[in-house]
């Protein structure tokens, strides 16, 4: 796959319930901070939000020099730990699911618009008033794969409509490579996994407050500083294997 210089990035709440989509929010926040700290520019594309401050799922759109490192950081993620509703002091362990695609600079998908479906919907984040009020978000539905992408950053139905395009180019692309590379499943399902507790390549455990990298068997501390976002120490294994 060619270098990229801007990636998608789609994390998934797994097992474990609210406990699981308030990690997947705090992997969100890590990555974010991340981002910040390398000054990448992050844009959420869409995301779907619980009650209590969760994220059952949230899709990226990074984009700087070197993004490209997070593509290792495609799997499912454990977390154990103490929730804050637990009354008894037991740990829980929940998962969440990191999934990356390559977003090239020039795609060269072709898609047919009669293979498109279209819906409209009210967006549920950030951006006023009119985005709240009005039908902006937009739904594609790509009939012959049955790839789904939607899109509720912009403030325009237009503007949706073309950042969605863009993910689902950005989606037939990764479908396509990866079939050409001759796997079994497309990439980003095997990245997803089924998010069981048992499939993982990363635990985070806070009562030891330790990280632990099953790929690599590696452990890391300090967790609260990776989780605010400090991953250059974490991500020194990713070069020292591509140098």
């Amino acid at each position: 796959m060619e270098e990229m210089n801007s990636i998608i990035l789609e994390i998934r709440a797994g097992a474990g319930g609210e406990e699981a989509a308030l990690f997947a929010s705090e992997l969100f926040r890590m990555y974010q901070r991340y981002s910040q700290r390398k000054n990448w520019q992050a844009v959420i594309i869409d995301s779907n939000r619980t009650s209590i401050g969760g994220i059952k799922e949230i899709t990226l759109e990074i984009t700087g020099p070197g993004v490209e490192i997070l593509k290792n950081e495609a799997g499912v993620h454990r977390v154990q730990r103490i929730p804050k509703t637990e009354k008894s002091g037991r740990v829980h362990t929940s998962t969440a699911s990191v999934a990356v695609l390559a977003k090239p600079k020039n795609i060269n998908i072709q898609i047919n618009p009669q293979d498109l479906e279209v819906e409209f919907f009210r967006s549920s984040g950030p951006g006023g008033q009119n985005v709240n009020k009005v039908e902006t978000g937009t739904r594609l539905i790509h009939k012959p794969s049955g790839l789904v992408v939607s899109c509720q950053s912009e403030r325009s139905q237009f503007k949706n409509r073309e950042k969605a395009l863009e993910l689902l180019k950005a989606r037939l692309y990764d479908l396509n490579w990866t079939a050409a590379q001759g796997k079994i499943s497309e990439e980003r399902r095997q990245q997803i996994g089924s998010a069981d507790r048992s499939e993982k390549i990363k635990t985070y455990n806070f009562p030891q407050d330790r990280l632990t990298d099953h790929r690599y068997k590696k452990n890391f501390h300090n967790l609260e500083e990776i989780m605010d976002g400090d991953l250059d120490p974490v991500f020194e294994i990713y070069h020292r294997i591509s140098a």
